[in-house]
């Protein structure tokens, strides 16, 4: 059984002075047009520029080794630059999941040759990755998956396909997990292998999935016959499960995973204004303080990632907790804001957020893995089945 246990983290001075560069640059960003901060629904996905300036301030790849273009800070102090670009609304899909899990995964199993030629590039903010895990027929089963990897001359062929792919569509790599031997009656996680897949490599089609809210970040992901080299391989065939569990404790315990509609918050104080009368200020106390909790819980995963630990079941607990308070919020918003005065000058941009916010809200506890699959872990974590 493992013990739960959340570290009692406090950011150290150095992060509160990051904090205050993050905000000025950001501001700049704003002032310039980069991005609207009360627009959530943009067509800035693919923002190259942004990711470029972020990347020459040293915020991306904040933690990883100086030799591969990275800056050997703290994982706390790349807690905040996440937190600033999440309450900031800042068009961060271009790097963020190379700087969140795939550059990690890179260092920890690629070979010298391929760190020295790709880290670099992510940290410049040259570089977008997607994952490929979900798969038709079984959604967050990762030991479902039966798109294969078959042994040819001097690597591997991949056939089938991977859907709900998020940036697959604008990405450069794709760090994904292939069926490269059946899985047995003792062990359904035997037999998956972890490969870095070059998108621009033929044999890869790549069809969009719309959304409800208009926007382009799903795609479903074909491969036919598509090559992929001997050095691409990532760590061990046949136990990638073992390196997936892993990488998800990157994946599920950051402040995205209770942020990404936290926008209708902070619009809903604006149009309440300074004197909310007793229903508004006790629901908004109420947000708050569930808000201020989960943020004591991700800062202190941060906090054990940087002590070395694999947090797999705290973090687990954050995003199933995170993703279901950020789901409900657009709906607790827009309860309070009924009976905010109709001609308060921000209504409007409080309504627009609303309407984008309870659209896209739906996916918000399926990516990154389903309530039902980490509360699985979870239980499994601590002994319980």
């Amino acid at each position: 059984m493992t013990a739960l246990r959340f570290d009692p983290i406090r950011l150290p001075p150095e992060c509160e002075e990051l904090r205050k560069e993050v905000r000025a640059f950001l501001a700049e960003e704003i002032a310039a047009g980069t991005f609207n901060p009360f627009q959530p629904l943009r067509e800035d996905a693919d923002a190259r520029e942004f990711s470029r300036r972020v990347g020459e301030r040293g915020w991306i790849g904040m933690t990883w080794p100086k030799k591969y273009g990275g800056h050997e800070r703290s994982f706390l102090e790349r807690y905040v630059v996440t937190e600033e670009m999440r309450v900031a609304n800042a068009p961060v899909r271009r790097f963020f999941v190379a700087d969140r899990q795939s550059g990690p995964i890179l260092l920890r199993y690629a070979p010298e040759h391929i760190k020295m030629d790709i880290l670099p590039r992510i940290c410049r903010g040259e570089l977008c990755f997607a994952i490929g895990m979900s798969e038709p027929n079984s959604g967050s089963d990762l030991f479902a998956a039966k798109t294969r990897a078959t042994r040819t001359e001097g690597g591997w062929l991949i056939n089938g396909s991977k859907i709900w792919t998020t940036s697959a569509h604008m990405a450069d790599y794709m760090i994904a997990i292939f069926r490269t031997s059946p899985a047995t009656k003792e062990n359904r996680r035997h037999g998956l292998t972890q490969f870095l897949v070059n998108m621009k490599s033929p044999g890869i089609k790549v069809n969009p999935i719309g959304q409800i809210t208009g926007q382009n970040e799903f795609n479903e992901v074909v491969f036919t016959d598509a090559f992929v080299p001997d050095d691409h391989q990532l760590g061990e065939i046949d136990g990638a499960w073992k390196q997936a569990t892993s990488e998800l404790a990157y994946e599920r315990s950051g402040p995205e995973r209770f942020l990404e509609t936290y926008y209708v918050l902070t619009e809903l104080v604006r149009a309440v204004g300074p004197d909310p009368d007793t229903r508004g200020a006790e629901g908004i106390g109420r947000l708050v303080a569930q808000l201020h909790t989960m943020r004591r819980m991700s800062v202190s995963v941060a906090g054990m990632l940087q002590a070395g630990k694999e947090p797999v079941v705290e973090a687990s607990i954050v995003k199933d907790v995170g993703t279901i308070w950020e789901q409900q919020l657009p709906h607790r918003v827009r309860d309070l804001a009924a009976f905010v005065e109709e001609e308060a000058g921000n209504r409007e941009t409080l309504e627009n957020q609303l309407n984008f916010a309870i659209r896209t809200a739906p996916k918000l506890t399926i990516q990154g893995g389903t309530t039902e699959v980490l509360r699985g872990i979870i239980a499994r974590g601590l002994g319980l089945r």
